[in-house]
């Protein structure tokens, strides 16, 4: 996706970019291939190739939900920035919460919010299972990008947002097994799962899964479990 394609798309989705935002876009992405050579942060370092998958696909959430009139967000093992740092670009208004449990992470976002003088936004050395006990129905939205199974991220999201709050999880094709005793979940945890939305990536036509859940009240203080491992599911 050239950026002339990454701007016609985003028109697609009701999002204009001014010239500020496509200049901070543009040094995020040499910032994100200087440091891609000291610490791991994504396979994906093609210029066209990070505007499609990593900066297009982020704001694809907006399908789902208008930012405009959101206030607050947390994205869930964020790890170069993806969709919460991209989001906090194209939404300035957002107030933004980046976890993850990382370290080596957190220092390049810091390093990205710093150049870019980004405000409102906060970085978070933690795994979200124990970040989440501590921050109770505090956010709008919680998303994630290609972290964990539907079942675990509802679980580690759900303590962390407001009653009335929606979970968004962006995934590539949803595996059967990840539904597999999810209403189970969704019950003991109060939420409801209101949409999910398939549609095709523009350029390489591959499928994008938009998963979202709606929250009905206060989560129960045993959750969330602590499960032993999250595996990058990868998109």
């Amino acid at each position: 996706m050239t950026k002339e394609e990454f701007i016609e798309e985003l028109k697609k989705l009701e999002i204009i970019l001014n010239e500020e935002q496509l200049m901070q876009l543009d040094y995020y992405y040499h910032l994100l291939i200087e440091e891609n050579e000291k610490i791991n942060l994504t396979a994906i370092t093609e210029e066209k190739q990070v505007y499609l998958k990593h900066f297009y696909d982020s704001l694809t959430i907006a399908k789902e939900v208008n930012l405009n009139k959101i206030e607050s967000l947390c994205d869930i093992g964020t790890g170069a920035g993806f969709p919460g740092l991209v989001l906090k670009i194209v939404f300035p208004s957002l107030q933004v919460t980046l976890v993850d449990a990382l370290n080596k992470r957190i220092l390049f976002l810091n390093k990205v919010i710093d150049a870019l003088g980004l405000k409102n936004i906060q970085t978070v050395h933690n795994r979200m299972e124990d970040y989440s006990k501590v921050n109770r129905e505090k956010f709008d939205i919680v998303t994630a990008r290609a972290v964990a199974p539907l079942k675990e991220l509802v679980e580690y999201g759900a303590p962390a947002l407001k009653v009335g709050g929606k979970l968004l999880f962006m995934k590539g094709n949803i595996k059967e097994e990840e539904l597999d005793n999810i209403e189970r979940v969704m019950n003991a945890l109060k939420v409801e799962k209101i949409e999910m939305h398939t549609f095709m990536l523009p350029v390489e036509n591959s499928t994008r899964t938009l998963v979202s859940f709606i929250k009905k009240e206060i989560t129960p203080k045993k959750y969330p479990r602590k499960y032993k491992e999250i595996k990058n599911c990868g998109l």
